[in-house]
């Protein structure tokens, strides 16, 4: 059987509820609906045709079987309407690709245009509802071709014919110079009344000027402001709308070793991920979003905080129970396919400091204050005081024996750190004293457990001879100035034992064919996020050109849509993990705004935030944010 297409051949469209993912044979091999966690209608990603895609593409490159590709592709200016543009020996032609914004239900739009001479087009769709298990009830309604399976209808309207054969829609057609064909795939319940058919050229106006509006706000204007405009779109296109919920990427199981069982369902909102990637978003302009966020962490963490989840469904769901889906076979054999996510039961420490450190950054960044958040937060950082001394799984998420990780302890002091900031802002009403002196005591603790003078380097947890790269924030959170032996000793033994030879950054050492410390057998990718924490603490020390350096190189690892995976294999060259990943794109923004930072201040500050002045209010209709400081993760 052919492999199926790289995952960095994937480019992402989607309406900030769900998503689609278009590999670059014109190929639509991931759609959930209606929401990024709906079982897929098309799920070929992480199975075979026949789990459902659906392709337009030239009659000559139609087919998996071919190895057509686009000539071109890229995104329309800061959008996320994908245009994939094909030559032919008869003429050319562009498709674009597209998820109108929306209230209601969704739609997928793709729009084909003639560019020259005349070229044999063929769309093929063959949904699969249930993640590919459930062959729908494919006929025709009115001139309307429409697929009904259980619960999910999907109508897909066009001006060219339309037949059904062995359960595929199909429409043969040529398209010219100067002409349009338009498909429009309508999701809806399937005991509603059918969808209206919508404008599709309309759409691709509303859609666009959605995306420039948006794009608009952005406040950073530095050297890498194309690559972080396409970072914030991508985050944004990670955001569900209705709730304010974020997830951590938008599939499942993609492997992050290439045969193993390392895949994971990442369609939810973890509180970690989320957290950091409004501290990346609040760093460029964008203040409604951690707004949004905000109200969605009150309705998911409700009246309970002493029963914290790290994370959530989008929209506050607590019962995330993982199963596997035997009938997928997983991408490129990287079985099981999995649904749900078991981490949701998990004690993650770390989790009360990234969530605390955000409100603190909201509240520097002039987002108004909200006493039901002040209440929660108090609620919270009391039930930190009582359990920090707990050993935990970490921000790895290992499913081995809880640990006292260093990384946990370092969160947890964060937490206390800017609550005691909040507090002498007047923002918080908390037992100052006390927590100024428990301030004092985790800080003292992790650097005698969790620190080997021997080899200089903080560990991963207390007592252990492993490394863990997340002991690379220490500088950026304030934990320790950068300029700390202890400091520039933890980053050189990172570089020494978990960097790959081109200098990427893996999280913590694997055990292959053993079973590690994480509580599973295999080795995987360098991790992208790390090596972002690399770039940082690299600028942070004072070696600048390194710094600039790598992240150049991270930059190149990019798709030629600027996207990026969880992982990246440097032997295979290629992306690993679930695509695109809230936690790369996070990190590249916020390495790009510190690099920015490094260059125009002699001496970094750290562990506080600057807020510069506001632009002008003709700028934006935005009330204008900060940018972030080095040290915040």
């Amino acid at each position: 059987m052919k492999c199926p297409p790289r995952i960095e051949r994937y480019g992402l469209i989607g309406d900030t509820q769900t998503s689609a993912h278009v590999c670059d044979d014109g190929s639509m091999d991931w759609l959930c609906l209606p929401r990024f966690d709906s079982p897929a209608m098309f799920a070929g990603l992480v199975g075979t045709q026949k789990h459902g895609t659906w392709q337009i593409a030239p009659a000559s490159s139609a087919g998996r079987s071919g190895s057509g590709k686009v000539a071109e592709r890229q995104y329309l200016g800061d959008s996320l309407v994908l245009e994939s543009v094909w030559r032919t020996a008869t003429g050319a032609a562009r498709v674009l690709d597209f998820m109108p914004p929306r209230d209601g239900a969704p739609q997928v739009i793709r729009i084909v245009e003639g560019l020259s001479g005349e070229v044999e087009m063929v769309s093929a769709m063959r949904p699969r509802p249930g993640y590919g298990s459930v062959s729908p009830w494919i006929h025709e309604v009115e001139g309307r071709m429409v697929a009904e399976a259980g619960a999910d209808a999907l109508w897909l309207d066009t001006c060219v014919p339309q037949m059904e054969k062995d359960g595929v829609v199909v429409s043969a057609f040529a398209i010219g110079a100067g002409q349009s064909v338009a498909f429009v795939l309508n999701w809806c319940p399937s005991h509603a009344p059918a969808p209206a058919v919508p404008d599709p050229k309309a759409a691709l106006a509303e859609t666009l000027a959605f995306w420039q509006d948006w794009t608009q706000e952005c406040t950073y204007d530095g050297t890498y402001r194309e690559a972080v405009i396409r970072s914030s779109i991508t985050l944004k296109a990670m955001t569900y709308a209705p709730s304010g919920g974020i997830v951590a990427a938008p599939t499942t199981s993609l492997p992050e070793e290439i045969g193993g069982d390392r895949n994971w369902d990442y369609r939810f909102t973890w509180l970690r991920d989320a957290a950091t990637t409004l501290a990346a978003l609040l760093g460029t302009g964008y203040r409604q979003e951690a707004q949004a966020w905000r109200r969605w962490l009150l309705r998911a963490v409700a009246g309970d905080p002493e029963n914290l989840q790290i994370m959530y469904g989008i929209t506050g769901e607590r019962d995330l129970r993982e199963r596997e889906l035997p009938w997928l076979p997983g991408y490129e054999g990287s079985a099981p396919v999995r649904v749900g996510n078991g981490a949701a039961d998990q004690l993650q420490l770390d989790v009360y400091g990234e969530v605390i450190d955000t409100l603190y950054l909201a509240h520097q960044s002039g987002v108004a204050h909200c006493a039901d958040t002040a209440v929660l937060h108090q609620r919270l950082i009391e039930h930190l005081v009582q359990r920090w001394q707990e050993p935990d799984e970490g921000i790895w998420e290992i499913r081995g024996a809880r640990r006292h990780f260093v990384h946990s302890k370092v969160m947890a002091w964060v937490a206390v750190d800017r609550t005691i900031r909040l507090a002498e802002a007047g923002a918080l009403d908390v037992d100052l004293p006390s927590l100024v002196e428990l301030r004092a005591a985790i800080h003292q603790e992790v650097c005698d457990r969790g620190f080997d003078p021997v080899r200089n380097t903080f560990t991963q947890s207390y007592g252990s001879q492993e490394l863990d790269a997340a002991t690379l924030l220490i500088p950026r959170v304030g934990f320790l100035p950068p300029s700390d032996p202890r400091v520039v000793g933890t980053v050189e033994a990172v570089r020494r034992e978990l960097s790959t030879p081109d200098g990427l950054v893996r999280r913590y050492p694997t055990a292959g064919d053993r079973t590690g410390m994480d509580g599973l057998k295999g080795d995987e990718g360098a991790f992208l996020l790390c090596s972002f924490w690399l770039v940082d603490a690299l600028a942070l020390t004072g070696r600048l050109d390194q710094a600039r350096a790598l992240f150049e190189r991270l930059l190149a690892l990019r798709s030629d849509l600027g996207l990026l995976a969880e992982e990246y294999d440097p032997v295979q060259q290629r992306q690993l993990g679930n695509f695109p990943q809230a936690f790369s794109h996070m990190g590249l923004i916020q390495s790009a705004l510190l690099l920015q930072q490094t260059e125009t201040q002699t001496s970094p500050s750290y562990g506080a935030v600057a807020v510069p002045a506001p632009r002008s209010a003709s700028h934006s209709t935005r009330q204008p944010t900060a940018d972030l400081t080095p040290q915040h993760a």
